[in-house]
């Protein structure tokens, strides 16, 4: 373990900003002290000195955009080849981003939240009369920028995928995935509601994300409803989605339960179904807000049913605080987040996602994923220790998408790092580590965040 005075090792390149560091611009160099959690290193490295948090102290040999080593922190690097001193700074992979709404991002200020759960449905119901093929990709690819720009190498997005939206929507999509295929992993989800199962539209909307490489999807609500009650026929729906997806060798990714309402309680029925139908796939339930107010009974029995059938857990704890128990003029009363530690210690993975962003549902964000981290932490009480937390937006994400090549270091995997100015992880949720270095396979990344302006046209269009 390390102390304080290991702490204090003077920074070879001492400027006003971390992001004023050189990165050599040449295929081999060393990145020196650098300073990685342990959960977000593929595999360990013998003889690295850890830190109270068990991040490790290593060096990371950077050779024609892969990384061609990870050592113990003090290696002798060959004569003529460029090292750059870190002084114990965190390195992190690039990371992911498990749940996204890209066709709804950045409708702001077209169309203005009030901060509620049928406002976000109903505003956004209002604003698809302007999702156009050239708006969904011009405000999707202004999103992927911006995540891009903050270290984000992995997107899991759902795609409303409504019967007149669906084909434009997956189209926009496809042409986006594969405009971006080098710098995002992009997976695409179809987000309906469940009772559209049990028509003949199950079927084409199948076939249509099978077409597309993506997942099948739902929301366990009626079409035009809050999550107030479970459908009748919840049972029957979860056997026709999940008996679609396996016919066509496709995961499925749920949101489930994101109101208050106890009644309203899909998420034992999800893991039923999925153990009932044998699904070799895999299950994200997504949100399950209210898993936290059920009884301690039904609450265990429940995660012993989710751990018993396989399904991870996705939670997006920033939207679900500014969505849930809001009412004009009185305080909320419940934070409407899920049970993460007791799903954790119970083996159910559980990833964060940054869900919403200055859309309808979620007023705020900037697709920064370390932004989502460190508000989750505080939200979860994820700390104290850390433990393996960074990888719920790392390693566990990236394994719930089956998406080996992101999400953390490894020897022979490609050179996607994150560098900070933060020593500890302490440091690094303090601020707001704005000075990041982003480095895509070996190369520094300066692209800028775009400038919202360029969105103004969307606005006018609106108000016209």
């Amino acid at each position: 373990m390390t102390d304080d005075h290991d702490l204090d090792q003077t920074w070879e390149n001492p400027m006003s900003r971390f992001d004023t560091i050189s990165i050599p611009s040449t295929p081999h160099y060393w990145l020196q002290g650098a300073r990685v959690p342990a959960c977000l290193l593929a595999s360990e490295t013998p003889g690295a000195v850890a830190d109270v948090d068990g991040a490790q102290l290593v060096d990371i040999e950077i050779r024609d955009g892969r990384i061609a080593a990870i050592a113990p922190a003090g290696q002798q690097v060959p004569e003529g080849v460029p090292a750059v001193m870190l002084g114990n700074r965190q390195v992190w992979p690039t990371l992911v981003d498990i749940h996204a709404h890209l066709d709804k991002a950045h409708v702001i200020p077209r169309v203005m939240p009030d901060g509620s759960f049928t406002g976000g449905r109903v505003g956004t119901v209002a604003d698809r009369r302007f999702w156009s093929h050239d708006d969904l990709r011009r405000r999707m690819g202004f999103a992927l920028r911006c995540a891009y720009v903050h270290g984000v190498s992995a997107v899991r997005t759902h795609l409303d995928s409504f019967e007149e939206l669906a084909d434009r929507s997956w189209e926009v999509f496809r042409e986006v995935r594969a405009e971006w295929a080098d710098r995002i992993t992009l997976q695409g989800v179809a987000l309906v509601s469940l009772d559209m199962f049990r028509g003949d539209y199950g079927v084409k909307l199948a076939d249509l994300v099978a077409r597309s490489g993506g997942l099948l999807g739902a929301v366990t609500r009626a079409m035009g409803k809050d999550h107030v009650g479970t459908l009748d026929d919840t049972d029957a729906l979860l056997d026709t989605l999940l008996r679609l997806a396996a016919e066509r060798g496709l995961d499925v990714d749920l949101h489930v339960d994101e109101s208050a309402d106890l009644t309203a309680f899909s998420l034992p029925h999800v893991a039923q179904a999925v153990m009932r139908n044998r699904f070799g796939g895999t299950v994200t339930c997504s949100h399950c807000i209210n898993l936290a107010l059920q009884p301690d009974d039904v609450a265990r029995r429940t995660i012993e049913l989710c751990a018993a059938s396989g399904i991870a857990v996705m939670t997006a704890p920033t939207p679900m605080m500014y969505l849930q128990d809001r009412a004009p003029g009185r305080t909320p009363r419940w934070r409407g987040v899920t049970l993460v530690h007791e799903l954790r210690a119970a083996g159910v993975p559980v990833a964060i996602g940054g869900d919403n962003c200055r859309d309808t549902w979620y007023a705020y964000g900037d697709h920064d994923v370390l932004d989502t981290f460190q508000q989750s932490v505080r939200i979860y009480h994820l700390d104290h220790p850390f433990g393996d937390t960074p990888a719920m937006v790392g390693a566990i994400a990236a394994r719930i998408m089956r998406e080996p090549s992101v999400g953390s270091l490894a020897v022979g995997g490609p050179a996607r790092l994150i560098l900070f100015g933060a020593r500890t992880l302490n440091e690094l949720m303090c601020r707001p580590q704005s000075d990041r270095i982003v480095i895509d396979r070996g190369v520094r990344v300066r692209d800028q965040l775009p400038d919202y302006a360029e969105l103004d046209a969307d606005a006018a269009e609106a108000l016209r």
